[in-house]
């Protein structure tokens, strides 16, 4: 089987070709560099995908603190990060890299905090 995809790794967005063969990558082609072989290799049998998004922060109304989730999650786990997210309050003082829920959704990444947000 073929799978053809554009590379997200860079801005060249190279077109790749996977080969797939029993569920396994047999070779990349189209690739301008070694990061679009392993984004192809990855993404042919469990894509994964780092989610950004935010949560409300305690005490700050309509405030709330962009979040991502590190490392990536896998492709099909992202409804139930979502899910997650919606439920989750930030206690404030929160600095950049703290971690806002570890293990989140059961898939073994952590939420963390991409911006500070100081108590009022």
């Amino acid at each position: 089987m073929m799978l053809s995809l554009t590379c997200i790794n860079c801005p060249l967005g190279c077109q790749l070709s996977v080969a797939i063969e029993d569920g396994k990558v047999i070779s990349v082609a189209g690739n301008s560099c070694p990061r679009g072989d392993a984004y192809a290799r990855q993404e042919a049998v469990a894509p994964k995908r780092t989610v950004a998004s935010t949560v409300r922060i305690s005490g700050q109304g309509r405030r709330r603190l962009p979040v991502k989730t590190v490392p990536e999650v896998p492709k099909e786990s992202i409804p139930a990060v979502m899910d997650a997210i919606h439920r989750i309050t930030a206690v404030p003082p929160v600095s950049i890299g703290d971690i806002i829920c570890h293990d989140i959704a059961g898939t073994g990444s952590d939420l963390v905090a991409t911006a500070p947000a100081k108590p009022l």
